[in-house]
């Protein structure tokens, strides 16, 4: 049993811990993958099952208007700013639930929950280029000194993403880790307890299991 994968064994975690769903996640893969670190969800499609929540994970796929415009249609949008900015409780966004954590996007014209200051760019691919968009498949991230969801992981940890835009951080003290696809890009944000991760954690086997591990028991 290597490093990573003896993590799972730990004791599991007495928090609440709300998984946002308005129609634009992997709510199944990340369930699973929590229940493998010993770890218990909700699956919450209302704002009254988020106001007991210790820690919440806002999953995404798919555009970034459709997912703002979901949150609101659901009524899910005014509950979940008030527990990340009022009652600070921990917050994961996932792929596009990271790239609605910022200001706004190219994508799109719609406002982001602003939590973290930034912005979503489409990645600068020529028509020449080899590199295609969306991107998709394995890569290497490259964490800063100190980001928390990374403790314990391995180095050179690989992650799996699948997106076509990327966030762009204003402070770049927000900016958790880092990854390469043409350009030197933001995979991870940290803000107090705003996080974000452009890949799919869900996805990618014992570095994300570790790294949900880690959410989970801050």
């Amino acid at each position: 049993m290597n490093h990573l994968d003896s993590q799972s064994t730990k004791k599991s975690t007495t928090s609440t811990i709300a998984v946002v769903d308005y129609g634009h996640g992997n709510l199944g893969s990340i369930k699973n993958m929590l229940k493998k670190i010993g770890a218990s969800c909700v699956i919450a499609s209302q704002s009254s099952q988020l106001e007991s929540a210790e820690k919440i994970i806002l999953p995404g796929v798919g555009a970034f208007d459709s997912g703002m415009r979901a949150l609101k249609e659901k009524g899910l949008l005014e509950g979940l700013l008030k527990k990340a900015t009022k009652d600070n409780t921990y917050l994961l966004g996932v792929c596009l639930g990271m790239q609605m954590l910022g200001e706004s996007s190219e994508e799109g014209e719609l406002q982001g929950l602003g939590l973290i200051q930034g912005h979503c760019r489409k990645f600068p691919v020529k028509a020449d280029s080899r590199l295609k968009v969306p991107r998709m498949g394995w890569s290497e991230v490259t964490p800063k000194p100190n980001a928390l969801l990374f403790n314990e992981i391995d180095s050179p940890p690989r992650f799996y993403f699948v997106h076509s835009y990327y966030f762009e951080c204003d402070n770049l003290s927000h900016v958790a880790a880092t990854s390469k696809y043409g350009i030197t890009y933001t995979a991870a944000i940290q803000s107090g307890n705003i996080f974000g991760v452009q890949f799919h954690p869900e996805k990618s086997h014992k570095f994300g299991m570790r790294l949900l591990r880690n959410f989970v028991e801050l």
